[in-house]
């Protein structure tokens, strides 16, 4: 593939914005009602603070976006918190950042999702019931067009990103607009009344609103997607993404304020905001048809950041490295199908509810934040560049804030669920702790990193199991030879057994008349076994190494395979078990139409046990 088809298939800023800032985007939706949820039961003087309250979470935003812009030009490989993590704060911290980033990215998935399908479902109650198929349906949608390519599905997602973004500033617009509030909004039977506003009821309501804060970190760690320069076009993203948030989340606190809005059951803070503005005419089901389609799509954030990440794991060891394999559209589509695969499990375990899934979220991104913040703190400290200092008390603030947001956040929904997050970071700390140590100890044997010795040459033996003279046979006995000068052919007998003594005598005469060259050699067994026999042949052959070159017949059609007995899989896997062989499947393709000439057999090598 060459270098411009590569670029081709990657983001520019505003496909990058598509891309990956779809969680961010969507947050609006969800984050200023946490807030008055939370204040509410302070009554109606404290729903008044949601304004300062937002300010705050505006302000951490600002410090937010301008961390990531200095991770993405110190780390333009991606990795976000993991990579500043890593680099400044050592190995255990970086597994801490990057396992709280993968819990982070598959709640979001799972959320987004049923969040857009509870808001969907809720306009069409009759839909409530098939919930769940909807939402997996949605997921394999999501999961399809990220498989074409990341710079695809930015393409799909420019267009309801720009119309929810739209919708959502002309809903602010109108608002600041209008001298008076255009409707009046019923509060709801509050479950209890809070006196005095307490610090900690405005922590657990700025804690609740920075779940609008998700996704924010999403750009800088999928820095390879953008096309070249890179690291401008990551930045530009970044800060795009950071001014249109705070503008829209400060917007709507006014909007709060100047309406008086409180929670009501069943109307959500931001369809009590759009009434408000436009009224419940055309605009009002715009904004809200179109926050169900970018709720369903935020999930995207997800595939954008998750692949990236975990091919950097997978670098570092502490993955499976089948995570940095890509596919022709540039995509790490393993990451993509791990996403979609747990994301499922969780929409079918939650049965698709939104609210089972809320409290899980956002735990594991401000885990991530406020490592990044506190790596960055390091790295200003080492490098002292000009300027260096308020850097450094920007990152130290910021660091302060997401570790108080993420402590508040724990406490307050400890019982809610969250305490599962509690359990499942540091076992998936382990796990790649686990990951990493059997690597080093592969790569302790292979002696990777050291020029090995010269090789030498090695006594070896070809066997290879027969069960008749044929087309098959032939071709293994040729195959064989050129892998080695000592070939004998091998067959388990039953001698107790009349029929099987008279099969193998006419498999002897058929073999002396066919002169292969290559002796037949008989392995007597009284329980009619298929592996046994051959497997302890293998084991009392006194040579370094041994062949078994298993022969098969490939058919040309899947379901021909369910006409076949499976023994070559059955003998491979019982080899690669019991024995040290090299083991061998030569695959005979099998034509619906005999060719000129004869069809070129298959070597797969399945395992070496050295």
């Amino acid at each position: 593939m060459t270098v411009a088809t590569n670029e081709r298939h990657r983001l520019g800023v505003i496909g990058g914005l598509a891309a990956l800032s779809l969680d961010a985007m969507a947050s609006v939706a969800y984050g200023p009602e946490a807030i008055v949820l939370v204040l509410a039961l302070g009554g109606a003087n404290a729903i008044g603070l949601t304004l300062p309250v937002t300010g705050a979470i505006a302000l951490l935003l600002i410090v937010l976006v301008l961390s990531y812009r200095q991770v993405i030009a110190a780390f333009p490989d991606g990795g976000g918190s993991y990579g500043v993590a890593k680099k400044y704060l050592g190995r255990r911290a970086s597994l801490v950042a990057g396992a709280s980033l993968v819990i982070d990215y598959v709640l979001n998935v799972a959320v987004s999702v049923a969040a857009g399908v509870a808001a969907l479902t809720s306009a069409v109650p009759g839909l409530f019931a098939y919930r769940v198929w909807i939402a997996l349906a949605v997921l394999a949608l999501v999961t399809a067009v990220n498989l074409k390519g990341v710079a695809h599905s930015a393409r799909m997602f420019i267009l309801p990103t720009a119309v929810f973004v739209a919708a959502i500033l002309t809903v602010i617009l109108a608002g600041l607009l209008r001298g008076e509030p255009a409707v009046t909004t019923a509060s709801a039977e509050q479950a209890g009344q809070v006196h005095a506003i307490g610090i900690l009821l405005l922590l657990k309501a700025f804690s609740n609103g920075c779940a609008a804060l998700t996704g924010v970190e999403a750009i800088a760690n999928a820095v390879p997607s953008f096309r070249k320069p890179r690291v401008v076009r990551a930045q530009r993203a970044e800060v795009v993404l950071g001014v249109l948030l705070a503008t829209m989340l400060l917007g709507l606190a006014v909007l709060i304020k100047k309406f008086e809005i409180k929670p009501v059951e069943g109307v959500t803070v931001l369809s009590q905001l759009t009434d408000a503005s436009l009224g419940h005419g055309f605009g009002y089901y715009v904004v809200q048809f179109s926050t169900v389609v970018l709720l369903a799509l935020a999930a995207n954030t997800s595939y954008g950041g998750l692949p990236v990440l975990a091919q950097l794991l997978a670098k570092d060891h502490f993955v499976p490295h089948v995570f940095k394999l890509r596919g022709q559209r540039q995509v790490y589509r393993y990451g993509i199908w791990f996403l979609t695969l747990v994301a499922a499990a969780l929409l079918i375990v939650a049965r698709g509810d939104m609210n089972t899934l809320v409290p899980l979220f956002a735990i594991g991104v401000f885990v991530g934040f406020t490592l990044s913040q506190a790596g960055m703190v390091r790295h200003w400290w080492h490098s002292r560049p000009a300027g260096w200092r308020a850097k450094l008390a920007l990152n130290g603030f910021g660091a302060i804030l997401t570790g108080v947001a993420a402590i508040v956040l724990t406490a307050t929904k400890f019982t809610e669920g969250a305490w599962l997050i509690v359990i499942a970071l540091p076992l998936l700390v382990l796990l790649m702790e686990v990951v990493h140590r059997n690597y080093r100890r592969i790569g302790e044997r292979l002696e990777l990193g050291r020029i090995p010795d010269r090789p030498t040459h090695l006594r070896s033996r070809v066997v290879v199991p027969v069960n008749g003279v044929s087309k098959l046979t032939r071709h293994a006995i040729s195959v064989a030879s050129g892998l080695g000068h000592d070939v004998v052919a091998v067959h388990a007998v039953n001698a107790s057994d009349p029929d099987d003594v008279r099969d193998f005598n006419r498999l002897i005469a058929d073999w002396e008349r066919w002169t292969p060259g290559v002796p037949l050699i008989a392995l007597a067994d009284d329980r009619r076994r298929l592996t046994d026999p051959i497997i302890k042949y293998v084991r009392h052959c006194e040579l370094e190494t041994v062949f078994v070159l298993i022969p098969e017949v490939e058919p040309d059609h899947v379901w021909q395979r369910l006409l076949q007995n499976q023994r070559g899989a059955m003998l491979a896997h019982a080899l690669r078990r019991d024995t040290d062989a090299i083991v061998c499947r030569l695959r005979f393709r099998i034509h619906d139409t005999e060719p000129s000439t004869d069809p070129t057999p298959t070597l797969v090598t399945i395992s070496h046990n050295a």
